[in-house]
């Protein structure tokens, strides 16, 4: 379709909105935005270059909002969010040099233990829980890792980043969530930078998808603070899920439709 007609412009402001709201809450809103980039018509490298773009906008208007209620306080996160910076600088420019698909085989696996973790154990981040590791470990491991991750391919992204506070340093879900924004703005803002040298970024697009976000981030925000991990556990889960599937179903070549098929085809 053509990109920049009232209608086109107004159906991707509209998943801007839902992504904001949605990734505000457990992450994953990157499955809505990118399809709906390459459906109206982008290139892969203006999808995700564009993509960052827009979610820039819901990772500051969730960050605003948690900072402003005190949720978290980014001056104490300072080697997490450089950790995460440098992190998603490398990852956004080697995905413009190499071929990232390779990622769809691990990441369906890491999302079904997500999901089976918070189905399993539904305590889990109602309240803080035991620290595993030190915070600077935590910003190496954590924030590079998936900050390269966020920069070189992206879904799932705040979804890793919560399960990571909860289990690693004990946070409840509301905290996790609220400490994950700070982060994401971060992988977001560093890989959009990197994206703009690149030149593939189209400006009026994400600029208008962003304006939605913000507000769509506002909306998921406030329920995160009203709610803390009543609403946060459920849409985790459901993210986890929606994602795996996306990420299986999208590849023939993946490992685990594989497998699926051959349990289908001895059970026949």
């Amino acid at each position: 379709m053509d990109l920049l007609t009232p209608e086109a412009l107004g159906i991707l402001f509209a998943v801007g909105l839902l992504a904001g709201f949605v990734d505000s809450i457990a992450g994953g809103g990157g499955l809505l935005t990118i399809p709906a980039l390459l459906a109206a018509g982008l290139s892969p490298a203006e999808a995700l270059a564009t993509g960052k773009l827009q979610s820039s906008f819901g990772s500051l208007s969730a960050t605003i909002k948690f900072v402003r209620r005190g949720e978290v306080n980014p001056a104490s996160m300072r080697t997490m969010i450089l950790c995460t910076f440098v992190g998603a600088g490398a990852g956004a420019t080697l995905v413009q040099m190499l071929d990232p698909s390779f990622l769809r085989d691990v990441i369906p696996i890491l999302l079904i233990g997500i999901a089976l973790y918070l189905l399993l154990s539904p305590k889990a981040g109602d309240v803080d829980a035991q620290q595993r590791i030190g915070e600077h470990a935590f910003a190496l491991s954590i924030g590079t890792g998936i900050g390269f991750y966020d920069g070189f391919f992206g879904p799932g992204t705040g979804t890793f980043f919560a399960i990571a506070f909860v289990s690693l340093l004990g946070y409840n879900l509301r905290k996790a969530t609220a400490h994950t924004k700070v982060l994401n703005l971060t992988s977001n803002v560093a890989s959009l930078l990197f994206f703009i040298v690149g030149g593939h970024v189209l400006w009026t697009v994400g600029l208008l998808m962003g304006v939605g976000q913000y507000i769509g981030a506002q909306l998921g925000a406030h329920m995160v603070i009203r709610n803390g991990a009543r609403v946060v556990r459920p849409m985790l889960v459901v993210a986890s899920i929606v994602i795996t599937v996306k990420l299986v179903w999208s590849d023939e070549n993946n490992i685990l439709r594989e497998i699926f098929a051959a349990a289908v085809a001895l059970a026949a």
